[in-house]
């Protein structure tokens, strides 16, 4: 038995993406968050 096994890859694979996952909802929630800081920075210029 290797540590190669399919339980074992799946597993590993499943970190992996929950964790590429959680990277993506981060700079998706910056940009929202940066969209709405030049928005109120654009108003409060005018």
């Amino acid at each position: 038995m290797g540590r190669n096994n399919e339980k074992n890859i799946k597993k590993h694979n499943d970190k992996l993406h929950k964790a590429q996952a959680k990277a993506k909802q981060a700079e998706i929630a910056r940009k929202e968050k940066l969209k709405e800081i030049i928005k109120k920075f654009n108003e409060s210029k005018e």
